[in-house]
């Protein structure tokens, strides 16, 4: 059963809202958590493939989100991460989107607001403004009214919440909203698990890192900032995760999504089979060993 989390009054409301539905069906809620984490491994596929961020069609970033989320028990019950990496997702699919539009102004809004959602999830993610500047940056030239539109849809979500909970008499709440602590070694079984899933999830990374410098040389610009702004995204969701509050077990799922789309590319490589078949390998012993570790 999800469990209510100190100062996260919006995920507590969506709680009440489902026990209503589910009751105490534990079973219903983890059933529930498992269809939004294949339709999300759907959606990062369908990400990757209308930007054409790789150089030929696949499932492989389905797969590879689905085989991480299945690392750590706690990614696959229902848990507020991942109503969060919904925004996520969706903010940068539409940032993606800057470079060829001709309605610039309503796609930031619409990037910003759903970044400031995920804030209100979730307090440290305040700092996934950065990633909006980045976006910024990267995709569009500099234009006061674009900047100008992009704080207001940053700023939009707050003010209505704080409006809302103003007039509800519930305002106090906002002020339990700040929350910040340390995530790394609240919920493992064991120092060695945790050695063991940090050095893997290394070892994957830097071979998609390795990949990937292979397959993007060969793209166009275009799609090269697209892979800049993905690697910031990775970046500062380490940070948030690595601070965010100790009650928050599923902290480190919103790594997942950049995690997967960067360690695709060891499993997509052409010019070296042997190379792609030996992280297929590894990444399923890996899964292997987690799964034993948590039995």
């Amino acid at each position: 059963m999800p469990m209510p989390v100190t100062g996260h009054f919006v995920y507590n409301y969506i709680l009440k809202v489902l026990f209503f539905v589910f009751r105490h069906g534990a079973f219903s809620y983890t059933m529930l958590s498992i269809v939004i984490l294949f339709i999300q491994s759907l959606y990062l596929k369908s990400i990757a493939t209308r930007h054409k961020l790789f150089p030929r069609y696949t499932y492989i970033p389905a797969f590879v989100y689905l085989l991480l989320t299945s690392l750590y028990p706690a990614f696959n019950f229902f848990n507020e991460t991942l109503l969060v990496n919904w925004f996520l997702l969706g903010a940068v699919d539409i940032m993606f989107g800057l470079t060829q539009t001709s309605q610039p102004r309503k796609l930031i809004f619409n990037a910003s607001f759903l970044l400031s959602m995920a804030a209100i999830f979730q307090f440290t993610m305040l700092a996934y403004f950065f990633l909006l500047l980045v976006g910024m940056v990267m995709f569009r030239s500099f234009n006061v009214g674009e900047w100008s539109v992009a704080l207001m849809g940053y700023a939009t979500p707050p003010y209505f919440f704080a409006g809302i909970l103003f007039l509800a008499d519930r305002f106090y709440l906002f002020t339990h909203w700040p929350h910040i602590g340390l995530s790394l070694t609240s919920n493992v079984s064991s120092v060695f698990y945790l050695i063991v899933t940090i050095a893997g999830i290394l070892i994957l990374l830097a071979s998609g890192i390795y990949a990937m410098q292979q397959n993007v040389a060969m793209s166009n610009i275009y799609v090269r900032r697209d892979w800049l702004v993905i690697s910031f995204y990775l970046i500062i969701s380490i940070v948030i995760a690595f601070f965010t509050d100790i009650e928050v077990k599923s902290a480190w799922l919103i790594t997942i999504p950049g995690l997967s789309i960067i360690i695709t590319h060891a499993l997509l490589l052409e010019k070296n089979k042997r190379f792609s078949n030996f992280i297929f390998y590894f990444s399923l012993v890996f899964l292997v060993f987690c799964l034993w570790a948590h039995k």
